[in-house]
């Protein structure tokens, strides 16, 4: 109890948070995912960026309102089962599991595919498993120790981008010796918005996906140091950063190159210093992006242990599950053992893992969706958390407006390339869980009047017993003799 006390004062502070909330975000949907949004939208990725930090913003505040009412480590899942019953915890807690433990083995694939590089000889199956171990393995650490692992991680990625940036300036410019400015150079020979409002919508898809893993902050938020006071702070500081790195990376991006030139084959910051004689880039950034999955997978293996965990307290996942120690290894290993699954069933049967793993999209979307609809019903219910503090302005209006862009965002995925599938396999998911709770829940409830005759049954028995035994006592004859 001494140490478990002693844990809770060491703690989390905002800044080690922070870092795992950037760390789990830029990934490789920022490195390479983001010139799907640029080749969309064009220079107007910029507002979508914008737009999609404001949405980030107010999902953080909804989700850091919930937080500091309740410091659960079960975070929305636990939220949703407040405001919708068990049953929406359920669902939302095994679609999110699902979801991103497929799409954490596929980023095990993508790191595997680039480390092949530079050792060409060893196979997928080989360096994929080898990941996905060593990931799972840092995560029994526990949170002290992983977090101080993320934030060098993480500071390695922010670093990487703060160098593109400098670099880009120094192009546009014209700081750089024989090589001429610039200046707003690509901007000016193409529209702002090449697509109309449609190309703007589709962008903001591609844009809430590379936003995706800030969530992180809730699921962590139960090991931190002052929650009240750390959560909010760190969702601050998260916020920042996310908006401030995407807006001016894609500013200085813009300029450097035209955006009919990007495609998802490359990184676009690759892709625009190539442009421009700086050959060296595609090796950096390898490596970069190496850092960046692998980041972005002990964070999304931390999140997805303390799930587990939660579900199986609340009996909605096998029993063998429960932890009681700080650290949930058994979720962890669980999660681990079926992060290499996905990559062997990724092998054996390709077109059905690339069906299942788009459904992770999906999973994101619906997940801040019922994190924005928990609140709503949970800020009606029951006003502001215990301290009085209604972080997120504007309500109802601000969680109803991100409500509905989420809900728009979902609907629109048949209308991206690539997105379609995920829809339906999240669809598929979500009606698959909802129906394994409704047996679930049958078979307690049968289990729970089973037993309940039984031991009305028992009860008769015991009654009928006694009955019969004072019966017999009654029929003995009786010597007087002895009296």
């Amino acid at each position: 109890m001494k140490d478990r006390v002693k844990e809770k004062e060491k703690g989390l502070s905002a800044n080690r948070l922070t870092m795992m909330a950037v760390g789990t975000v830029i990934g490789g949907s920022f490195f390479l995912g983001s010139s799907v949004a640029i080749h969309a939208a064009g220079p107007s990725v910029l507002l979508a960026y914008i737009l999609g930090g404001v949405l980030v913003y107010f999902i953080l505040l909804a989700l850091s309102e919930m937080t500091v009412a309740n410091t659960n480590y079960g975070s929305f899942r636990a939220f949703a089962a407040q405001a919708f019953g068990q049953g929406a915890g359920f669902v939302v807690g095994w679609v999110y599991w699902f979801g991103l433990a497929l799409g954490m083995s596929s980023e095990a694939t993508a790191v595997s595919i680039l480390v092949r590089t530079w050792l060409p000889n060893l196979p997928i199956a080989l360096l994929g498993s080898v990941i996905i171990i060593g990931v799972t393995l840092l995560n029994l650490l526990g949170a002290d120790k992983l977090s101080k692992l993320e934030g060098g991680l993480a500071s390695i990625k922010v670093l990487s981008i703060a160098v593109f940036i400098a670099i880009g300036a120094l192009l546009i410019f014209g700081l750089f010796s024989g090589i001429s400015a610039t200046g707003i150079g690509q901007i000016a020979r193409e529209p702002f918005m090449p697509g109309g409002l449609a190309s703007l919508a589709g962008s903001m898809l591609i844009v809430m996906f590379a936003y995706s893993g800030f969530e992180m902050i809730g699921l962590a938020a139960a090991e931190t140091r002052e929650p009240k006071k750390t959560v909010p702070k760190a969702i601050r500081q998260t916020v920042v950063i996310l908006v401030t790195l995407f807006v001016l990376s894609a500013a200085i991006l813009l300029p450097l190159i035209p955006t009919s030139d990007i495609n998802e084959n490359i990184s676009p910051f690759v892709a625009a210093l190539d442009r421009h004689g700086f050959g060296w880039a595609g090796t950096a950034l390898n490596i970069v992006l190496v850092t960046a999955i692998l980041s972005t997978m002990l964070a999304a293996v931390f999140g997805l242990g303390r799930i587990f965990r939660s579900l199986a307290d609340e009996g909605l996942a096998p029993s063998f599950l429960k932890d009681k120690r700080d650290v949930p290894y058994r979720s962890i290993l669980f999660t681990g053992v079926a992060m290499l699954a996905g990559l062997g069933l990724g092998l054996l049967f390709p077109k059905v893992y690339l069906f299942l793993v788009s459904s992770g999209g999906f999973a994101i979307l619906f997940t801040y969706a019922v994190i924005m609809a928990s609140h709503i019903r949970l800020r009606r219910q029951k006003g502001c958390p215990p301290d009085g503090k209604c972080q997120l302005p504007g309500f109802p209006y601000t969680s109803l407006i991100a409500l509905v862009v989420l809900v728009i965002s979902i609907i629109s995925m048949p209308f991206v390339p690539g997105q379609e599938s995920g829809m339906i396999a999240g669809i598929i998911m979500v009606v698959f869980f909802s129906c394994t709770y409704m047996v679930m829940k049958a078979y307690k409830a049968r289990s729970s009047r089973r037993t309940a005759d039984d031991r009305k049954d028992d009860k008769q028995k015991i009654n009928r017993l006694k009955t019969d035994y004072s019966a017999e006592i009654s029929k003995e004859p009786v010597d007087l003799d002895k009296k």
